[in-house]
């Protein structure tokens, strides 16, 4: 309470009387943009001393216009995900024996990343508790109290079936049409302001397509992901049902991490799953939890065989006896390949 409604002058004033006269001061400013004119502090801390400044928030309004205007060419941005599933095994094996990574991969899946139910072994229901708490702190700081919703329960009801829907393409509409089934009624720029302001908070992350053949980024039936698994089942619950789904959203985020940027690749008879560009670099990737049927094979590996060019091509999957290389096409466990330094 002591630093509430502190005008900027004053937040200025007060870092710099604990800066260090003689040698450099480092600063680390958490949720910085709760502070107005907090670029022109920093901007200011930055020119007139010796200081190297380290600033993070939970929303990306930290991503604002004014950053361009006072810090260009004098900062480097970047995002801070969930643990990775090589930093959870670096986290949880820490307290417990480690089972086998493929095995691993499903109490990732369960669990999520998030570090601080990695510090311990918690039962799941407790996990969940904590992580809900995270959910429900960021809806209402980062979204409703920021953005005064009032109908706090149509936006819950978007949440709801933006989760239930992970990794499937759909519409605003097709939430209007969902939401009017149970008797509520919403439009669609409300539902579309929604998913914005839940990208913002960082709890989604959207997914365009890209049309392989016609070699444009389309508009419509985008995808989304989440920031982390274990929202929706701290929300939702858990169900083996919709470990499919979460095995493409961890791949969605591993390539995130490796900085590459990511489409789903649009076919005339299907789709890519991802299609990741990195510097030059592109990977066409297939991910399915497990082969079914040769037919379920035949038609996943024809369409990555239908591109036609020399950029490496992965079929990704959790089944025990992944392996191999067929006509070019590698076959990997997502365990294994999320493990991998070589991509």
């Amino acid at each position: 309470m002591e630093y509430e409604d502190m005008a900027p002058k004053q937040v200025y004033e007060l870092l710099k009387s604990k800066l260090s006269e003689t040698e450099k001061t480092y600063l680390f400013l958490d949720e910085i943009q709760e502070i107005n004119s907090w670029e022109k502090i920093v901007n200011s801390l930055n020119t007139d001393f010796n200081t190297d400044i380290y600033v993070t928030g939970s929303n990306s309004r930290m991503m604002s216009s004014e950053i361009e205007t006072y810090l260009t060419g004098r900062y480097v941005s970047f995002r801070v995900f969930t643990l990775s599933f090589k930093e959870y095994l670096t986290f949880t094996k820490q307290y417990r024996e480690l089972d086998a990574n493929r095995k691993e991969l499903l109490n990732y899946i369960k669990y999520g990343g998030f570090p601080s139910i990695h510090l311990q072994e918690y039962p799941i229901d407790n996990a969940y508790t904590v992580i809900r708490d995270i959910y429900n702190s960021t809806i209402f700081s980062d979204i409703v109290k920021r953005n005064q919703v009032r109908k706090v329960d149509q936006l819950e009801r978007v949440v709801k079936f933006v989760f239930d829907n992970v990794g499937k393409t759909f519409s605003a509409k097709s939430i209007t049409d969902y939401i009017k089934s149970v008797h509520r009624t919403i439009d669609n720029e409300t539902v579309y302001s929604y998913l914005e302001k839940l990208e913002s908070a960082y709890i989604l992350h959207r997914c365009s397509r890209y049309d392989i053949e016609g070699k444009e980024l389309l508009k419509t039936q985008e995808k989304f992901y989440l920031a982390d698994c274990a929202f929706k089942y701290s929300v939702l619950g858990y169900s083996d049902t919709s470990v499919a789904a979460m095995l493409e959203n961890i791949v969605y985020l591993e390539l995130l991490r490796r900085d590459y940027e990511v489409s789903i690749g649009k076919t005339s008879d299907g789709e890519i799953d991802f299609i990741a560009t990195r510097r030059g670099e592109k990977l066409y990737i297939q991910v399915t939890k497990e082969i079914s049927s040769p037919e379920t094979e035949k038609r996943e590996y024809n369409r990555l065989l239908k591109i036609n060019d020399n950029y490496p091509k992965f079929f990704l999957t959790s089944d025990s006896f992944a392996g191999g290389n067929y006509k070019g096409i590698k076959t990997i466990h997502i365990a294994d390949f999320l493990l991998s330094d070589e991509y």
